[in-house]
């Protein structure tokens, strides 16, 4: 297994317009090897992961100058089943709707200063993924996983950032 494979971790750094502060975004994948039903090939996984690092990021960047959110993903199971197919020379994703739905653990902390002004562990799951409204087109990738992010960003992130204004 490549090192990048056992822990990976992107910082985004978004400046503001004036260029003072800026908001960090720092995603780790701990132990990804171990994770449910991720695509055998390595760079399949790394473009997995790498896109649902983007959309945190993406996300983060909603966070006010000076904050910084940090989240370590312990574990994931995106939705669907994966099925080998030779002829396509890539897994193929199938969602049935039964017991397949997308799971995430992760721990996340707001920090400003070197300061934890929020922390905790948080247990991602839509049972109901196919079923929900989303608002991404169904082209888009990990459509479902990032819709179960963007509630739990919504739910438990966002309110701290609106308390403070």
């Amino acid at each position: 297994m490549k090192p990048f494979m056992k822990t990976m971790a992107l910082a985004g750094l978004l400046a503001l317009a004036a260029g003072s502060a800026s908001a960090a975004v720092n995603v780790t994948w701990v132990h990804p090897e171990n994770f449910h039903d991720l695509p055998f090939a390595g760079w399949e996984r790394k473009e997995m992961l790498d896109q649902i690092t983007d959309h945190f990021v993406k996300l983060g960047a909603n966070l006010p100058p000076g904050e910084d959110l940090r989240i370590e993903i312990t574990d994931f199971d995106p939705a669907g089943r994966l099925i080998p197919s030779a002829r396509l020379g890539r897994d193929l994703r199938v969602l049935t709707g039964r017991a397949d739905w997308p799971r995430m653990e992760l721990n996340y902390a707001i920090e400003q200063n070197g300061q934890v002004l929020k922390s905790g562990q948080a247990q991602l799951q839509d049972m109901n993924y196919q079923q929900t409204f989303s608002h991404y087109f169904d082209s888009e990738p990990y459509r479902y996983e990032k819709q179960m992010i963007d509630d739990w960003f919504d739910k438990t992130i966002a309110p701290i950032q609106k308390k403070r204004r």
